[in-house]
């Protein structure tokens, strides 16, 4: 296996440190982006799998990326891991993929994106993924809990609705991801078999308490419970990354804090209301910085 190589001294405190690196060269600084410790660059194509949280939905798009239909952006994190790592990118991913959109084709509003795994070379060095939200259902449960809110004020009536005869809905969707996870891995590890795999979690949406109806009009019940299942989700995909011999970036604990309830200068994920460029409930491009500065550091970790 082609292993990136990492830089000898790492320092003290990577995930801070390169968030703030990235914040800089986000702002244009590229003499102090360059001063920061990131791993060498890789001796292939980097490439970029998986759904919006991976495209970068709403944020500016880049117009050259094709089909236009799955929103990429050159302010998501894959263009912003490349640029840090001097590497050429592959960007595949597409908002609202899911597990099967790796191996068929995904139609869009503006068309059709191939299946995701055969933008996989064998000399690619570097693969990155952040898959599952989509085939958790994630849009249509949110729009179910706020439903619910308007009706239901107090309490948990989304909880109540998806844990209805005894069984947490939402909590076995996580648990049959599981296997789908184990076989797209295989799938990436067959096509591109010396890279180097980082599968990428999902940064914290929401408030470690309370909520903020009606900003978010999702009462603080459900907001915990929601809570709950995000993070199910990414102990999932760490695991399933440690199965395949991949590694797992952690972007939800750099993340804790910067939720969905936050304000606009403080916020990684915007709300239903979006205060900056990004899909309602998805990175904006400091969430997106945060989500490569947590890349990088699991690179050099």
């Amino acid at each position: 296996m082609a292993v990136i190589c990492l830089s000898a001294a790492a320092p003290a405190n990577p995930v801070s440190t390169a968030r703030v690196a990235m914040g800089i060269h986000l702002a244009g600084s590229a003499a102090a982006a360059a001063a920061a410790a990131v791993p060498a660059a890789p001796t292939g194509p980097v490439v970029a799998l998986g759904d919006s949280y991976t495209a970068g939905d709403l944020l500016p798009l880049d117009l050259a990326a094709t089909p236009l239909g799955c929103a990429r952006s050159t302010r998501a994190y894959p263009a912003l891991v490349a640029s840090a790592l001097k590497a050429t990118l592959v960007n595949a991913a597409c908002t609202g993929a899911g597990v099967a959109d790796m191996t068929g084709a995904q139609s869009t509003h503006l068309g059709t994106n191939p299946a995701q795994l055969d933008a996989l070379a064998p000399d690619d060095a570097l693969v990155m993924l952040t898959l599952g939200g989509d085939d958790m259902g994630f849009w249509s449960t949110l729009n179910t809990c706020m439903e619910l809110s308007i009706t239901g004020l107090f309490g948990s009536p989304c909880k109540d609705r998806f844990t209805s005869g005894g069984t947490d809905q939402l909590a076995a969707r996580v648990t049959a991801q599981e296997a789908k996870m184990t076989t797209v891995l295989a799938g990436i590890r067959a096509r591109a078999p010396q890279a180097r795999i980082v599968v990428v979690g999902y940064p914290d949406v929401f408030p470690q308490g309370g909520g903020c109806w009606p900003a978010v009009p999702i009462t603080s019940g459900d907001v915990a419970y929601l809570r709950s299942i995000e993070v199910q989700l990414n102990a999932m995909l760490a695991a399933s990354a440690t199965a395949a011999g991949a590694t797992f970036a952690d972007t939800y604990t750099p993340t804790i804090g910067h939720d969905v309830c936050q304000g606009a200068r403080v916020k990684d994920v915007e709300g239903l209301v979006p205060t900056s460029l990004a899909y309602p409930f998805h990175p904006n491009a400091s969430g997106q910085a945060a989500m490569a500065a947590a890349v990088l550091a699991a690179l050099r970790g």
